[in-house]
C-alpha cells in the first residue's frame, strides 16, 4: 500500500477538489466537499484508498468521491469508479460486504397530528414485527431451498406475488427489484444457509425504520409530484442483504485473491482484488452479486408489507386510510453496467457504487415512469437524531458522477470511537427530548449509532445540492426510529 501523507487535494470550486494523479494513478480523483470537511478526510486513510481505486486496470474517467466520504474495505464509503467492460476489472471491495444495503421511503396520508399520540406504540410494534439484531431471524416464513433459488432469481417479485406489497412497489423500485443475471449456482451453499432464515428481518448497526415528517419543502411543485407534502408522515426502510450479501462476498474475496494472481493485476491494496469484467471469475462474482443485490430488494419489500401491516393494527386504519405508498427504493453498495456518454461517445461501462446512489435526472428511460419528469428520487438518510432528505437526480450528475450521488451523512466517528463518547450519557432521554422515540436491540447499538457518530447531514446535502448532482426537495425530521 502507498504512502498516504502527501496526498494533497487542489480546490477546484467551492464543492469540487482535486486529487491530482500520481504514482501509478492511471487518472484524477474528484472529492465533492465544502472546506470544513477537509480536516476529517485527512484524518482518515480514504484518500489513500481512493488513489489506489485510481491505479486498477480500465478506469474510465474520474475516480469519485461524495461528501460521506471516509475509510472503508478497498474502496473508501462514498466512492465512485467506472471500469471499460474490454480491459477493466470488477471489484467485491467496491462494492461491499452489505451488498444492496440500500433505501426506501414510503409517503402516507397521515398527518403528525394523526399519530403523534402513538408514536411509542408504532415504534414498539414495528419491533414487535420486524426482528433485528445481529443474527435475527424470521419464524413465520420458512424458505426451502427452491424458494431461496427463486429469491435471487426473481427479487421482489418474488415477494409482491406472494402477498407481499403491489405490482406499484415494483414500478418504483430501482431496476423494479430484480439485476439480471443472477445465478444460484454462483453462490456457495454457506451463503445460502446463513441468508435462508434472515429473509425479512432488518439486521443490525446502521440498519432501521424511520417514522418522520415532512419538515421543510425545497420545491413544492417537485415535492407534490413526488407526494410528499408538508407535515405529512413517511417512514424509511433501510437495510440490506444481511447474512447472504456477506458470506457472498467474503466468499468472492477468496476467489478475487486467486484471480488478481492469475490475470497479473498489480494491487495496490489486497482488499482491492479483482478480475477482469471479461474474465469467468469476473462473470462469476457480477451473477452472485445479482443474486444478493435481489436478495436485498425482497427483503426490504417484506418489511415494506410488515411496516404498513404495524400501522394499520396500531391505528385501528384501514389500508386506504393509512395511504402508505412507497415512492422509491434505491440501491447501495453496487456495481451495474451502464451506459454513459463519454467524450461524446455512449460506452457501456461497469459502475461500481460504495456508499453511493444513482441520481439519474429528468427523461432518463431506466428510471420509472412516473418520474421522468422530476428525475429519480434521491434518498439521504441521516442520523437518528437530526433529519434525512429527498432529492431528485440531474444531467450534471450525469456528466460528472456517472449519474452518482451520496447516499448518507457518513460516519465521522468509528462504532469504537461513539462508544467511548457515549459513556455516561442518557442518549435515549436525549432523544426523547428532542421529541423522537428510539428503540433498539442493544445498548451497543444507540452507542455506535449516536447522532453524534454522523457528520450532519445537511451539510453533505448543501454539497451535492450545490455542486448540482441533486436538487433538494424535502427535509424529513425523524419522530421514531426502530434501530438494528
Amino acid at each position: 500500500m502507498a504512502d498516504d501523507s502527501s496526498y494533497t487535494l487542489q480546490k477546484i470550486d467551492e464543492n469540487r477538489w482535486r486529487l491530482p494523479r500520481r504514482g501509478s494513478m492511471k487518472t484524477d480523483g474528484i472529492v465533492y466537499a465544502e472546506s470544513s470537511m477537509l480536516a476529517k478526510i485527512y484524518s482518515d486513510r480514504s484518500l489513500l484508498q481512493l488513489a489506489n481505486v485510481a491505479a486498477l486496470p480500465g478506469i474510465i474517467g474520474c475516480v469519485l468521491a461524495m461528501p460521506d466520504i471516509h475509510w472503508g474495505y478497498g474502496f473508501p464509503i462514498g466512492g465512485v469508479a467506472a471500469f471499460s467492460l474490454d480491459d477493466g476489472i470488477i471489484s467485491p471491495g467496491g462494492v461491499g460486504y452489505d451488498i444492496n444495503c440500500g433505501v426506501r421511503l414510503y409517503k402516507t396520508s397521515l398527518a403528525r397530528s394523526d399519530i403523534i399520540s402513538k408514536r411509542d406504540e408504532l415504534v414498539s410494534g414495528l419491533c414487535a414485527n420486524i426482528p433485528s439484531g445481529v443474527g435475527s431471524q424470521r419464524k413465520d416464513l420458512r424458505l426451502s431451498n427452491a424458494d431461496f433459488r427463486h429469491v435471487i432469481t426473481e427479487g421482489a417479485s418474488w415477494a409482491v406475488a406472494r402477498g407481499y406489497g403491489t405490482e406499484q412497489d415494483l414500478e418504483h423500485t430501482e431496476d423494479r427489484g430484480c439485476l439480471p443475471g443472477a445465478d444460484p449456482g454462483a453462490v456457495s451453499e454457506k451463503a445460502v444457509e446463513r441468508g435462508r432464515p434472515q429473509l425479512g428481518t432488518l439486521g443490525s448497526g446502521n440498519h432501521f425504520v424511520e417514522i418522520a415528517c415532512v419538515d421543510e419543502i425545497y420545491e413544492p411543485l417537485l415535492a407534490e409530484r413526488l407526494g410528499l407534502y408538508e407535515n405529512r408522515i413517511t417512514v424509511s426502510v433501510h437495510t440490506g442483504s444481511r447474512g447472504f450479501g456477506y458470506q457472498v462476498c467474503d466468499d468472492s474475496l477468496k476467489a478475487m485473491l486467486k484471480a488478481s494472481r492469475t490475470y497479473d493485476i498489480p494491487l495496490p491494496d489486497r482488499q482491492l482484488c479483482c478480475a477482469p469484467l471479461s474474465s469467468q471469475e469476473g462473470k462469476t462474482y457480477l451473477s452472485a452479486m445479482a443474486g444478493a443485490a435481489n436478495y436485498a430488494f425482497t427483503n426490504r419489500q417484506i418489511i415494506g408489507y410488515w411496516v404498513q401491516q404495524t400501522f394499520e393494527r396500531i391505528l385501528k386504519a384501514s389500508g386506504t386510510s393509512v395511504g402508505m405508498e412507497l415512492v422509491y427504493d434505491v440501491c447501495h453498495n453496487i456495481a451495474k453496467i451502464e451506459t454513459h456518454t463519454i467524450d461524446n461517445k455512449h460506452i457501456r461501462v461497469c459502475v461500481h457504487r460504495k456508499g453511493a446512489t444513482r441520481a439519474f435526472p429528468p427523461g432518463n428511460k431506466q428510471i420509472p415512469a412516473a418520474y421522468t419528469q422530476t428525475g429519480q428520487p434521491v434518498l439521504i438518510p441521516g442520523d437518528m437524531g437530526r433529519y434525512s432528505y429527498v432529492l431528485v437526480g440531474t444531467s450534471r450528475a450525469m456528466e460528472e458522477t456517472f449519474g452518482s450521488c451520496c447516499h448518507g451523512a457518513g460516519r465521522a466517528l468509528s462504532r469504537h470511537q461513539a462508544k467511548k463518547a457515549a459513556r455516561g450519557r442518557a442518549l435515549y432521554r436525549e432523544l426523547q427530548d428532542k421529541g423522537i422515540c428510539v428503540r433498539t436491540a442493544s445498548k451497543a447499538t444507540l452507542a455506535e449509532e449516536m447522532p453524534e457518530a454522523y457528520k450532519d447531514v445537511s451539510r453533505v446535502v448543501d454539497v451535492v445540492h450545490a455542486a448540482g448532482l441533486a436538487r433538494k426537495v424535502v427535509r424529513l425530521r425523524p419522530l421514531g426510529v426502530m434501530k438494528g
